[in-house]
C-alpha cells in the first residue's frame, strides 16, 4: 500500500546525459583542438558553455537534481584514471608537461607511445579506455574536474549530484599493465583505492555536494563470492567516513541478482536501479530482500538504450509498488541518456505519425518529469500525458509498418538447412585456394578506406540536389579507381573498393532497407570525436533492390586480383541500430539476415569470389548474465549463417570482429562457420590469436597488426613482431594479414605508409614461413 507522504516525495533525476550538443559542438571543438586550430582554453570554454546549456534543458523539463561529472572530452573511464592518478608510467611525462594534451595522448597514442586499450562499456555502442594496473599501482587523488563541474552547477543555481565511476566497476574493468602478469587481478588493489575515493568524496563534500552517485554497472553482470565481499567491503568503508556526502550507488543494464542484498545492507543513503528490460526482474528482488528500509530509491523505469516512447502507465504501476519498497522513490532513466540521441523534435524527415513512437534525451526527461509529477499529485495531474501516451502506443502497434506478411511468411519457413554451408571448410578451403590463388599470409583490408573531404562533399551536394546521380557517380568511380591503384601498387592481395559512397557502415544498408527509419540529427557518441546515427529498425525487414552490387562490380572491374563484397552482418545491424521493441531480437535477426542473404546471393551471381558480412556487435551484444547468454548465441550464430549460407563452396566468407574481449565466444566464432575471420589484436598483443588456439580454431584468421584508432604509423619491424606473435597460435597456411578495423577515420598519408609497412612485415614473415 503507498502512503501519500512517499508519493510527495518523488523528484526527477538522470545519470547522465548527451555531451556533444545539438550541433555536436563538442566534436569540432576537440577535432579542432587537434589539428591547431582550437586552443586548449577556446576549448575548455567550449564545454563549460556545452554543461550550461545541457543543465538548462534539465532544469527547463523540471528535472530537480542535475549530473555533474558525467560530461567528458573523451571518456569518463578516463576521467576517472586520472581521478585517481592512475596514469600509465609511458604517459606520465605528458601528463605533467600540458594535462590536456597527455589526456588525449593516452586516449589516442602518438607516435611514440601507444593509446590505452579501448573496448565496449558493457553491452553497449559507446567504447571506454582500459584502465592499466599493476602491484606497483600508486593511486593519487585529483579531484580538479569534478570539484569544477560541481561549482558551474552550483553557481549556475541547480542542484547537481557528482557522478563516478564506483571503485568496484573501476577496477573491474582494468587489466593488468603491459609487462604485469595476467594473473594479476587489479581488484586486489581495492585497499589502495578506497583512500583515494575517501579523500575525493571529502572534496566534493566541501565544494558543496549533497549527494554523490557511485556507478557500479559491473555488479549487473555475474560475480565471484569474493568480487561481492570486495563490494560489501568497499561500501562498509565508504559509509564509515565522517564529513562525507550521502552516497547514492547506481548499477544498470541487468538484473542485479546476488549483488542487491549487498547493497541493500550497505551503509548508504540510497540505491539507483534499472527497471527495465532484463532489470525488471530487479522489482521482485527488491521485495524479497525486503527492500530499502530508511533509503533513498532512485527508479530508472524510462529506458535509456532505446528510443521507443515510455509505457507511462506501466511505469506508474511499477513506482507505485516500490513506493511501498524505500523511504522515498525518486524516477530515472535506467541508464545515463548518453546512449541515445539529444532531441527527436529535430527530426524533419521522419512522417510525423510515426516521430510521435519516438522519444530521444529531451523526450525521455519529458516522461521522467511527467512519471515524478504522476507519482507525487496522483494519474489526475497527468490525464492529458496518459491519453496521449495511449493514443501513441496504439499507433505503433496498429501500423502496417511493423506487420508485413510477406517478410513474416518468410521468416516463419526458415529451416536448418538454409543456415549451413553445402559443404564442411575442409572442401571449402581447397576450392577457394584453387579459385583464388593467393599466396601464404594473403594480406588484405577491413573494408572502408578514407573518406576524404571529397567524398564527403559529393553525398552533401546530392543531397543537396547541387549535383544529379550521374555526377555523384561519376565522383564515387573515381574515388573507387584512386583505393584500388593504391592497393594494387602497394602489392594488397584481397582488395577492397574502399566504400566511398557509404555513410556509416549500419545507416547505408538501414537507408535501403524497408522497414528501417534513418535520422538527420540522431547522433550519439562511439568514443572519444567518433559519433554515428543508429537507424532505427522500426518495421519488418525487406529488401527491395541490390545494395553493394553495383560498387563491387565496378570496383571488381579494374583489377585481376579479387575484390570483397563488403556487407554488414544481421547482429551488428541490429546492436547498432535502435531496435524495435514488440518482437523478439531473435525474430527481428531473421528478417534482417533474409533480406542480406539476397545481397550476398547477387553478389555472388555478379562473379565476386570473397565476401565479407561483418559482425563486430557479435560479442558487445553478448547478455550481461552467463544464464542468458547460450539462447543469444543461438539465433545470433544462426543468423549469420543464414545470411552466408547458400553460397558455393569456392565462394570465400570472411567475417570481421574489433574492440571486445573475444575469449569468452570462441565457440560462437567457431560455430559462424566464416571461411576467414580478422580481429582487434594490435592493442592487446595478439591475446586473440592465443585464444582462438587455444580453442583449436580450425579456419582462416587475421589477428589485427594495425590499431587503426590511433594516429599512429606502425612500423615494419612492429607489424613483422606481431606477425610472427600471431604465427605462435595460428598456423602460416591459416593466417591472414590485416588492419584492425576500418580506414574511414583514417588519413590517406598515414593509410600508404602504415599499409606499405604491413605488406612489407607479411612479406618478410612469408619468407621466413616458406618451405625451403
Amino acid at each position: 500500500m503507498t502512503t501519500k507522504s512517499a508519493a510527495a516525495a518523488a523528484r526527477a533525476t538522470v545519470y547522465g546525459y548527451p555531451r556533444q550538443g545539438q550541433g555536436r559542438e563538442l566534436k569540432k571543438a576537440i577535432e579542432g583542438y587537434w589539428k591547431g586550430r582550437v586552443t586548449a582554453d577556446t576549448l575548455r570554454a567550449g564545454a563549460v558553455r556545452l554543461r550550461r546549456t545541457h543543465w538548462q534543458q534539465l532544469a527547463d523539463a523540471g528535472v530537480h537534481e542535475v549530473p555533474t561529472g558525467d560530461f567528458s572530452l573523451y571518456d569518463h573511464v578516463l576521467d576517472t584514471t586520472v581521478m585517481v592518478g592512475a596514469i600509465p608510467e609511458r604517459h606520465r611525462a605528458a601528463v605533467a608537461a600540458d594535462p590536456l594534451a597527455g589526456y588525449f595522448a593516452m586516449a589516442r597514442g602518438t607516435q611514440d607511445t601507444a593509446p590505452l586499450e579501448m573496448t565496449k562499456w558493457f553491452d553497449t555502442n559507446y567504447h571506454y579506455l582500459v584502465p592499466e594496473l599493476g602491484p606497483d599501482t600508486v593511486f593519487t587523488a585529483d579531484s580538479t574536474q569534478q570539484v569544477a563541474e560541481l561549482r558551474e552547477a552550483l553557481a549556475f543555481g541547480l542542484a547537481p549530484r557528482p557522478v563516478l565511476v564506483g571503485p568496484v566497476t573501476y577496477l573491474l574493468l582494468a587489466k593488468p599493465a603491459p609487462g604485469v602478469s595476467a594473473g594479476f587481478g587489479p581488484l586486489t588493489l581495492l585497499d589502495r583505492l578506497l583512500p583515494v575515493y575517501a579523500e575525493v568524496l571529502a572534496d566534493l563534500r566541501a565544494a558543496g555536494a549533497q549527494w554523490v552517485q557511485l556507478d557500479e554497472p559491473a555488479l549487473a553482470q555475474d560475480r565471484t563470492p569474493a568480487e561481492l565481499n570486495a563490494v560489501a567491503r568497499a561500501y562498509r568503508d565508504l559509509g564509515a567516513l565522517t564529513g562525507r556526502p550521502r552516497i547514492l550507488v547506481a548499477s544498470y543494464f541487468d538484473r542485479l541478482g546476488d549483488a542487491l542484498p549487498v547493497l541493500a545492507k550497505a551503509p548508504v543513503e540510497g540505491l539507483a536501479v534499472d527497471f527495465t528490460g532484463p532489470a525488471a526482474a530487479n522489482l521482485d528482488a527488491l521485495a524479497s530482500v525486503g527492500g530499502l528500509p530508511g533509503k533513498r530509491l532512485v527508479a530508472g523505469v524510462v529506458d535509456g538504450r532505446n528510443i521507443w516512447v515510455n509505457n507511462l502507465e506501466k511505469s506508474l504501476a511499477t513506482l507505485g509498488t516500490l513506493l511501498g519498497l524505500a523511504d522515498r522513490v525518486d524516477v530515472s532513466a535506467s541508464c545515463s541518456l548518453l546512449h541515445v540521441p539529444l532531441d527527436a523534435a529535430a527530426e524533419k524527415g521522419i512522417d510525423p505519425q510515426i516521430l510521435r513512437w519516438l522519444a530521444f534525451a529531451r523526450q525521455k526527461t519529458a516522461e521522467i518529469t511527467t512519471l515524478a509529477r504522476g507519482l507525487s499529485q496522483g494519474t489526475g495531474a497527468i490525464a492529458g500525458e496518459l491519453a496521449a501516451n495511449r493514443a501513441v502506443l496504439a499507433s505503433r502497434a496498429a501500423s502496417p509498418l511493423t506487420h508485413v506478411l510477406a517478410v513474416r511468411a518468410r521468416t516463419e519457413a526458415v529451416t536448418g538447412a538454409g543456415s549451413r554451408r553445402s559443404r564442411p571448410y575442409a572442401e571449402r578451403a581447397a576450392a577457394q585456394r584453387a579459385r583464388l590463388g593467393l599466396p601464404l599470409l594473403p594480406t588484405t583490408t577491413i573494408g572502408s578506406f578514407p573518406q576524404t573531404t571529397e567524398v564527403r562533399t559529393a553525398r552533401a551536394d546530392l543531397r543537396a540536389g547541387r549535383i544529379d546521380s550521374a555526377d555523384y557517380e561519376q565522383r564515387i568511380e573515381a574515388e573507387i579507381r584512386e583505393v584500388i591503384s593504391c592497393q594494387e601498387k602497394i602489392g594488397i592481395d584481397v582488395l577492397v573498393h574502399g566504400e566511398p559512397e557509404r555513410n556509416d557502415m549500419v545507416q547505408y544498408f538501414a537507408e535501403r532497407l524497408d522497414g528501417y527509419l534513418a535520422t538527420e540529427h540522431g547522433w550519439v557518441q562511439s568514443y572519444g570525436s567518433r559519433y554515428v546515427r543508429p537507424p532505427i529498425l522500426a518495421g519488418d525487414i525487406s529488401r527491395p533492390a541490390p545494395m553493394t552490387v553495383r560498387w563491387t562490380s565496378y570496383a571488381q572491374s579494374l583489377t585481376h586480383r579479387p575484390v570483397k563484397g563488403m556487407l554488414t552482418g544481421p547482429v551488428t545491424m541490429l546492436a547498432w541500430s535502435f531496435v524495435r521493441d514488440d518482437q523478439s531480437l531473435a525474430d527481428t535477426a531473421r528478417q534482417v539476415a533474409l533480406a542480406l542473404r539476397d545481397e550476398v546471393d547477387d553478389l555472388e551471381a555478379a562473379g565476386t569470389s570473397v565476401i565479407q558480412v561483418d559482425e563486430p556487435a557479435l560479442r558487445e551484444t553478448l547478455p550481461l548474465r552467463a544464464a542468458d547468454r547460450a539462447a543469444y548465441l543461438a539465433w545470433a550464430t544462426e543468423a549469420f549463417r543464414l545470411t552466408t549460407g547458400g553460397v558455393r563452396p569456392d565462394t570465400q566468407i570472411h567475417t570481421h570482429m574489433c574492440y571486445a574481449e573475444f575469449g569468452d565466444i570462441v565457440q560462437a566464432i567457431d560455430d559462424l562457420d566464416a571461411d576467414v575471420i580478422s580481429l582487434e589484436a594490435a592493442r592487446s598483443h595478439m591475446q586473440v590469436a592465443r585464444e582462438l588456439a587455444a580453442h583449436g580454431y580450425p579456419r582462416g584468421a587475421g589477428p589485427g597488426v594495425w590499431d587503426i584508432h590511433s594516429p599512429r604509423i606502425p612500423s615494419t619491424e612492429e607489424a613483422t613482431a606481431l606477425l610472427r606473435k600471431g604465427l605462435e597460435a595460428i598456423p602460416a597456411d591459416r593466417l591472414w594479414v590485416n588492419p584492425d578495423c576500418g580506414l574511414k577515420t583514417r588519413g590517406w598519408p598515414e593509410t600508404r605508409a602504415s599499409l606499405e609497412n604491413l605488406v612489407a612485415a607479411a612479406r618478410t614473415v612469408r619468407g621466413e614461413s616458406s618451405p625451403s
